[in-house]
C-alpha cells in the first residue's frame, strides 16, 4: 500500500506554496484563503473554552452541540432532510471530509465522473481510494457548468459515482437548481452515489441561489455532503468541516475512519465553531458583499492592466478569477516551455511576485488558463494589478 502512494497526484498548488514562501514582498494571490479574520464569537469562544481547560478527548463524532446546531442549519438553509443531530461528522476540514467520503464510498475500480477542470484535492482523494476519475467538461460558455446531457452520456456500466462542486474551484461556476435537479435524476435512474462538495456554499454573487443535491428527493441517502467552516467563517488554518448522509453504512464508516485519523476534531476549535453558529451570522453576508465588490475591483484592474493578455467574465462563486491565456502571448526566454500555463505562473510570480496557479493543475482542459484569489485586502490586490500593468505594457 505504501508504494501506492508514489502514484497519487500531488497538487501544484503545494509546489506554488512553497515557492511563494523564497518571493520577497509576495502578492498571494495563489492559495484560496481570504484575507478577512475570524468572527469575533468564533475567538472568543475557543478563548473561553481554553480557559474552562477544554482540552481533553471528546466524541469522536462531534460535540453533541455543535451537530445539533449544524443539523438544525442543514435543514432549515440548506433543505437537506438529516434526522438525527448524531448525522452529522465532524471532521479536521473540507479536505478531511473529502477523503473520509472517498475511502467510505468508493470501491477500487470504481468509475467516477468529475468535473474539467476540478480542485487537485479531490483527484487525489479520488485516486487514493482505488477510484478511476472520468473527467467531464465544464463549458466556459455555460459559466463553468456541465451540459447535463453530456454528463449523462459519460455514465458507464462502470460508473458509480459523482463529484458535484458548486460553486466551483478554480472557475467559480455555480449549478442552478435545474442543473442539481438533472443531475438528481442521472443519479437515482442510474444508481450512482454523489459527493457534494459545498466549501463556497455562502459564497454566491448576483443573488445566485445555493442549491444542496441532498435536498431533493432521494438523494440524501445517496449522497455525501460536505460543508466546512473555513470559507464561511475565514477559519482556513482551524481545520474544521463537517459532512453528512442518509446512508448509515457510509456514516459507520466515516465514524471508523475518524477514529483511526485524528480520534476527534480539535476540542478548542469544536468550542469555537459553538460560538459562531450561535452568534450573529450577519458577518456571513458582509463578508460576501465584500467578497463581490473584491471580484469586481480585480476583474475592472485585469481589464485594464492585461486585458490584451488575460479575459474572462467574473465568476459566479467562489473567489476565483479564472482567466483564459491569449494565444498570441509569447513566454519570455527561460520560461517553462512545456506548459504555457505554467510558463505564464513563472512569469507572474518570477518578475511581478503575483502568486497565481496554472490552469492545467486543474485538468487538461484548463491548460491555457490561469487561477488567481481575489480573497485578498484590497491593497494587495491593487499591488498586483499594477505589477501586472508594468508586465503586460
Amino acid at each position: 500500500m505504501g508504494s501506492f502512494l508514489d502514484s497519487v497526484p500531488q497538487s501544484g498548488i503545494i509546489r506554488i506554496r512553497d515557492l511563494m514562501f523564497s518571493v520577497d514582498r509576495p502578492f498571494r494571490l495563489d492559495q484560496g484563503d481570504v484575507s478577512f479574520d475570524a468572527p469575533d464569537t468564533f475567538k472568543a469562544a475557543m478563548k473561553a473554552a481554553i480557559d474552562a481547560n477544554h482540552s481533553h478527548y471528546l466524541q469522536t463524532a462531534g460535540l453533541p452541540r455543535i451537530q445539533e446546531l449544524l443539523a438544525a442549519k442543514l435543514r432549515r438553509a440548506n433543505g437537506v432532510p438529516v434526522e438525527s443531530p448524531a448525522d452529522v461528522l465532524m471532521t479536521s476540514g473540507g479536505v478531511h471530509a473529502l477523503y473520509l467520503s472517498c475511502q467510505s464510498m468508493v470501491e477500487p475500480g470504481d468509475e467516477v465522473l468529475i468535473p474539467d477542470p476540478v480542485w487537485p484535492q479531490m483527484l487525489s482523494s479520488l485516486v487514493a481510494a482505488g477510484a478511476v476519475p472520468v473527467r467531464v467538461p465544464l463549458h466556459e460558455s455555460l459559466g463553468w457548468r456541465f451540459d447535463a446531457d453530456e454528463l449523462a452520456s459519460r455514465v458507464t456500466p462502470r460508473t458509480r459515482g459523482v463529484y458535484v462542486n458548486s460553486p466551483g474551484n478554480p472557475a467559480g461556476g455555480v449549478f442552478t437548481r435545474g442543473d442539481m435537479e438533472r443531475i438528481a435524476a442521472i443519479a437515482r435512474e442510474r444508481n450512482l452515489w454523489v459527493i457534494a462538495d459545498e466549501a463556497y456554499e455562502d459564497v454566491v454573487f448576483d443573488g445566485r441561489e445555493h442549491v444542496c443535491v441532498a435536498s431533493l428527493p432521494g438523494m440524501h441517502e445517496r449522497t455525501s455532503s460536505i460543508f466546512t467552516f473555513s470559507k464561511t467563517y475565514a477559519a482556513t488554518g482551524l481545520r474544521i468541516g463537517y459532512l453528512t448522509t442518509g446512508n448509515a453504512v457510509w456514516r459507520a464508516r466515516v465514524a471508523k475512519l475518524l477514529g483511526m485519523t485524528i480520534n476527534n476534531v480539535s476540542s478548542i476549535v469544536q468550542y469555537g465553531g459553538i460560538g459562531v453558529l450561535e452568534g450573529d451570522q450577519g458577518v456571513v453576508a458582509r463578508y460576501r458583499a465584500e467578497l463581490q465588490a473584491r471580484r469586481d475591483l480585480f476583474y475592472a484592474g485585469v481589464q485594464e492592466a492585461a486585458g490584451h493578455v488575460l479575459t474572462g467574465d467574473p465568476p459566479a462563486g467562489a473567489f476565483y478569477a479564472f482567466l483564459r491565456i491569449d494565444p498570441s502571448w509569447t513566454p519570455p526566454p527561460g520560461a517553462a516551455q512545456a506548459s504555457r500555463s505554467w510558463a505564464m505562473a513563472e512569469h507572474l510570480i518570477g518578475r511581478g511576485r503575483i502568486g497565481c496557479v496554472p490552469g492545467i493543475d486543474f485538468g487538461p482542459a484548463s491548460e491555457g488558463y490561469i487561477r488567481f484569489c481575489f480573497a485578498r485586502e484590497r491593497v494587495e490586490l491593487e499591488g498586483a494589478l499594477g505589477e501586472m500593468k508594468q508586465l503586460f505594457a
